[in-house]
């Protein structure tokens, strides 16, 4: 099994030194089955340059936007470049590059997968889970998307975090996904491609698991890029079109 680590990045030359660094301290073991892609979407500053210094020892490649495209644009380039290199029962695993999320976190995210899940959430909400060291206007606006999304739309009840960023997915889960979608599997720009993405593949009716986890927000180095009312906006249009808009035609 080989694990797809993307890492859509926005002028993260500060943060990412860091980040990488706890992946080149993990066991190698680990580091043996991981190749990560780094999607330098259109940054302004040196984080392509950082990006490559600090991946001594690590599998990583660095695939390019030539301008800002948005986080909904980078995941999708990440999703399509782990299906093009990995086989169905690999794993992606998809991560911020601000360093709030821990390295260490990733193998029990996919030993989830192994164990028969499709999807697993990283999740602040559950018990062990934590974001108590996120601003607050950010932890209001994860909770209050949580609530909404679960209290109003068709999708396990059970998922107590829909915005985390920190998520594995099944390659081949994915890959039924993009045969139906294509490109419009993530039409949304901003943060709340996240939620999209986690909507359009309940389709695929997978198994979700949760994974406590712990945002490690004081870590971060670089500016926020998350614009909390165009969020909000975000996640309420798409609530309204999940809900008028028609299934899929057929089983995915």
């Amino acid at each position: 099994m080989i694990i797809y680590l993307i890492l859509p990045a926005f002028n993260e030359e500060e943060s990412l030194p860091n980040l990488l660094g706890r992946f080149s301290a993990l066991p190698a073991t680990q580091r043996d089955h991981l190749k990560i892609f780094v999607v330098n979407d259109g940054s302004t500053d040196a984080t392509k340059t950082v990006a490559q210094t600090a991946a001594a020892g690590l599998d990583l490649t660095i695939l390019d936007h030539p301008q800002n495209l948005g986080l909904g644009q980078a995941v999708q380039t990440g999703i399509q470049a782990a299906i093009r290199q990995g086989g169905p029962e690999d794993v992606m695993v998809l991560m911020d590059a601000d360093d709030t999320h821990d390295p260490r976190l990733v193998p029990l995210l996919a030993q989830a997968i192994v164990q028969g899940a499709d999807i697993a959430i990283a999740s602040r909400f559950v018990a062990g889970g934590d974001d108590s060291t996120a601003p607050p206007l950010r932890r209001l606006l994860s909770r209050g998307a949580a609530l909404c999304f679960k209290t109003v739309l068709p999708l396990d009840r059970e998922i107590h975090d829909f915005t985390s960023g920190f998520r594995a997915y099944r390659l081949s889960i994915l890959e039924r996904a993009v045969k139906h979608w294509g490109e419009r599997l993530i039409e949304e720009r901003g943060f709340a491609c996240m939620v999209e993405l986690l909507l359009k593949l309940r389709y695929c009716h997978p198994q979700i698991v949760e994974v406590p986890f712990q945002l490690q927000y004081n870590r971060k180095l670089s500016t926020s890029k998350i614009k909390v009312l165009r969020t909000i906006l975000q996640y309420l249009k798409l609530a309204l079109r999940d809900r008028i808009s028609p299934p899929p035609y057929h089983q995915l």
